[in-house]
């Protein structure tokens, strides 16, 4: 018998250490997790929110829909450097876009993406 000093106490006649052997050990209740591919997605998606450039997008984008242009003059980057990020943007489907003409205009592409920077101010804001 393992005898551990905690567990080792008798009280009366009965030996703890005894009675804690012969009971099962507790299980953890079994947790209803997603699966591994589903837990990786979404830390992709949150780790598109990691870069505060992508997320001055999506705050510009927040109420309005923007051309490129726009965009990179109300977040003060380059084109180049905002339509990279747009890339990411769409890809992760934060983002939706439509052509008028030559000229391209995104917006953010649900209410969950502006459900998800609203709770993250307030959840900062705390």
């Amino acid at each position: 018998m393992n005898k551990r000093s905690c567990e080792s106490t008798t009280k009366g006649d009965v030996n703890m250490a005894e009675i804690k052997e012969a009971m099962p050990a507790p299980q953890p209740e079994a947790l209803d997790m997603p699966d591994d591919e589903v837990l990786y997605e979404l830390a992709d998606l949150f780790r598109v929110f990691g870069d505060s450039t992508r997320i001055k997008i999506l705050y510009a984008l927040h109420d309005n829909e923007l051309c490129v242009q726009d965009i990179a003059n109300a977040v003060q980057l380059s084109q180049s450097a905002v339509s990279h990020q747009l890339r990411v943007l769409k890809d992760s489907k934060l983002v939706r876009f439509r052509r008028e003409g030559k000229t391209v205009y995104y917006a953010l592409d649900d209410d969950h993406v502006r459900s998800i920077l609203s709770m993250g101010m307030d959840h900062i804001e705390e």
